[in-house]
């Protein structure tokens, strides 16, 4: 029998798993973010201001995780 020199990966980012999860991390950052927890900092008794800026800080970065996902060609246009 002759051995097959190809490697397989199983886990990572270029499996199909690991880019589905990391498109759904880009996502919930670039949705979630803003909009939820505010919500729940505020319920919280949390300065109206600081609440806000996290948000934005959770929607920055998931616009930056998917350009990086974009340039990696994870996700193709």
């Amino acid at each position: 029998m002759t051995e097959n020199e190809e490697t397989v990966n199983v886990g990572g980012i270029y499996s199909k798993f690991g880019r589905i999860s990391l498109v759904v991390i880009s996502v919930l950052l670039i949705f979630a973010g803003p909009s939820y927890v505010p919500y729940v900092m505020t319920e919280l008794k949390i300065n109206f201001f600081a609440s806000i800026g996290a948000g934005f800080i959770l929607f920055i970065i998931g616009i930056l995780f998917m350009l990086f996902l974009v340039r990696k060609k994870i996700i193709t246009t």
